[in-house]
């Protein structure tokens, strides 16, 4: 069933507003009588009747249950900000992978360096791709992005129970790595052409554990797609 993120307050009737009503109704080309689910973040799937199909669209809330789409593990992303667009895709694939944080970090690598307008811009749209990419892959709960900071402040900042930044130079399997029963890891990748050796040395000493992926030297937008699948395959999140 189709599953839609809207900020409302559950109860019997859910009016949804122009941009949500249009989506229903063009792209979605949903008529009186069809149902969909609503989500709010609290936990709870709401599935429910369209009543009026006109703009706004309004729909009755008919059922609730509790949402089991989320991983048990929480993983934030410390992506190193690379060139173009590839931050959209890294978004859109770690989303429906179970991402919960995206926080994109400047590094001594990073060539693309977007001022405090563009930046700003920047988030607002890998937000609304993580809004879209959730409800596509029926996830419960649309993964943060976060503002655009310096990689020394993000690690100083890092509060998860685990750290791991995978690093070219090698680094232990993930398998030796990850307890099944871990509750919030961080993943650190680095932008085109890695971490330099400070930055390694600078996660390490916060605690970070230096991992692989292999032998083969991933794209810096190849290597957070493989790390969540990793990690969500060691934790039982794939079964």
């Amino acid at each position: 069933m189709q599953k839609l993120f809207v900020d409302f307050v559950p109860q019997e009737t859910v009016v949804l507003n122009e941009e949500q009503s249009r989506h229903v109704c063009k792209s979605l080309r949903m008529r009186r009588g069809d149902m969909l689910t609503l989500t709010c973040g609290d936990g709870q799937n709401y599935g429910c009747i369209i009543e009026d199909a006109s703009m706004p669209v309004t729909l009755k809330v008919c059922y609730k249950q509790a949402d089991n789409s989320e991983p048990n593990v929480r993983v934030t992303l410390f992506q190193g900000v690379p060139k173009g667009d590839k931050m959209e895709d890294i978004i859109q694939k770690c989303t429906e992978l179970g991402i919960t944080a995206v926080k994109p970090v400047l590094t001594h690598r990073s060539v693309s360096r977007p001022d405090e307008k563009s930046a700003k811009k920047k988030q607002a749209r890998y937000s609304r791709i993580a809004l879209e990419a959730a409800q596509q892959s029926g996830r419960g709960i649309t993964p943060e992005i976060c503002g655009m900071e310096t990689l020394s402040n993000a690690v100083k900042n890092d509060e998860s129970e685990l750290k791991i930044l995978f690093y070219e130079g090698g680094g232990e399997p993930l398998s030796r790595i990850i307890p099944k029963d871990v509750g919030s890891v961080s993943v650190y990748i680095g932008p085109e052409g890695g971490f330099e050796k400070e930055e390694v040395e600078l996660i390490t000493q916060h605690g970070g554990v230096v991992a692989t992926l292999g032998k083969r030297i991933l794209r810096t937008q190849t290597a957070p797609v493989a790390a969540l699948t990793a990690i969500m395959l060691l934790t039982g999140n794939l079964e």
